[in-house]
């Protein structure tokens, strides 16, 4: 009954799916690009038995590439297939892979769609990175005997609410899993909370730790053709935090006139309109995407481009990580923490929470409330090299502690997938 009724509401809902991809290709064509995907039409031609892979948008991409690499190293035989749902997502795996990997958009969760998609791909199994849980995905796939796996699992307090108020629906739904690899023991306990059997789930770690370092020469050279002065990044920002990290800019540079801030908004469709906030605000702004030179007077960087920000961050002192100042959840600080730069956020990170608590506790990071709390923080650490060169070597030690999810998670998935 639950399932139907789910159905029935997305049926009557697509109306607004079809209008909210068309407003959002406003500022971003890619939405309204490969919209027939999206009811399961499959473009490029596939090969039946195809290892399927889910990753949602870019941080789950990124996640998972180690892991497919791996396996087209040592199952060069196993076809593989990648699904997502943004297209920042789609250009990053094309930027990655070219054609070696076939992909496109996942068909909105409607059986007809589903039906559709997996009549023409044929998977031999199915792996959802992270916490993609869609019931009619999952209930089709178990119909057709396709066995699914969920992985980099995680599952925040809250969202472990928002599931148990639909216990029964949720129970039905997870049930179909065959098998978990969570990130944390925490994450294991929450997810066996919705139904899932404790023999089903393994903690194999979290696979962002694993995520390979770009080389430092290349940021070094990236940084040489600057102007001399310190140099801190605010990255994947969101609406209203652009505004408090330009107010911490600004009254930073009253204490480090020299100093320059890379702004690297989260989403490609803002960049005109946080240029626009830049200029506002007084600054003096140099575009990435349009080759703008750093100059002496430069005060704000806008990395307006796609694909950099690991290089970029290698360039920064000290980085702050967005989608915490606003209850967006956070974005991966382990980025910025795998290149030895402090890091500071705000104090929504629940989808980061093992992560920051990790950086907090062993003086990697700063928590921080404000434009005021930023500043000082961030002023902090310029004036003191010794501790911020001991944040920042504290970050890569966490990070090198818990690398391995990859290995574990290959040997997990590999006896059931390649058998």
């Amino acid at each position: 009954m639950w399932l139907k009724l789910y159905s029935i509401l997305l049926w009557l809902g697509q109306p607004v799916y079809w209008l909210r991809l068309y407003w959002r290709g406003r500022n971003n064509p890619g939405y309204r690009r490969h919209w027939r995907e999206r009811t399961g039409h499959i473009a490029a031609p596939v090969q039946p038995g195809s290892l399927w892979i889910h990753a949602v948008s870019v941080g789950e991409t990124q996640a998972i590439v180690p892991f497919i690499q791996q396996m087209q190293t040592r199952h060069p035989e196993l076809p593989l297939y990648l699904t997502q749902t943004t297209p920042t997502a789609r250009a990053q795996v094309e930027r990655l892979f070219g054609n070696s990997l076939p992909h496109s958009y996942l068909p909105y969760d409607l059986v007809c769609y589903l039906r559709r998609f997996l009549h023409t791909l044929r998977p031999r199994a199915l792996i959802l990175v992270e916490t993609e849980l869609w019931p009619n995905l999952l209930h089709e796939s178990a119909r057709q005997d396709i066995p699914v796996y969920l992985v980099n699992a995680r599952l925040s307090a809250r969202s472990q609410a928002g599931y148990q108020r639909l216990r029964h629906f949720t129970g039905q739904t997870v049930a179909q899993l065959h098998a978990v690899a969570a990130q944390t023991p925490a994450d294991a306990a929450r997810l066996h909370s919705l139904g899932i059997p404790e023999s089903k789930i393994q903690v194999t770690g979290n696979l962002k730790y694993d995520q390979p370092i770009p080389a430092p020469h290349a940021a070094r050279a990236l940084r040489q053709t600057w102007p001399s002065g310190p140099i801190w990044i605010a990255a994947s920002t969101h609406v209203g935090e652009d505004e408090i990290v330009l107010a911490a800019h600004a009254r930073l540079r009253q204490r480090h006139p020299t100093a320059r801030l890379i702004l690297v908004p989260r989403h490609p469709e803002r960049f005109d309109t946080v240029a626009a906030s830049i200029r506002d605000s007084g600054h003096r702004c140099a575009r990435r995407s349009q080759n703008e030179p750093i100059q002496t007077d430069t005060s704000v960087y806008l990395a307006d481009t796609m694909g950099e920000l690991r290089i970029l961050l290698g360039t920064a002192d000290i980085a702050f990580i967005g989608g915490s100042l606003m209850p967006v959840g956070g974005h991966n600080m382990l980025e910025a923490a795998a290149q030895g730069i402090p890091v500071c956020f705000g104090p929504h990170t629940f989808h980061f929470a093992d992560i920051a608590q990790q950086l907090l506790q062993h003086g990697a990071a700063q928590q921080i409330t404000d434009a005021t709390h930023l500043a000082l923080t961030l002023s902090r650490w310029l004036q003191d090299p010794a501790a911020r060169q001991a944040a920042g070597q504290a970050g890569w030690d966490a990070v090198q502690r818990n690398q391995g999810a990859v290995t574990r998670l290959y040997q997990q998935l590999s006896a059931l997938i390649c058998a």
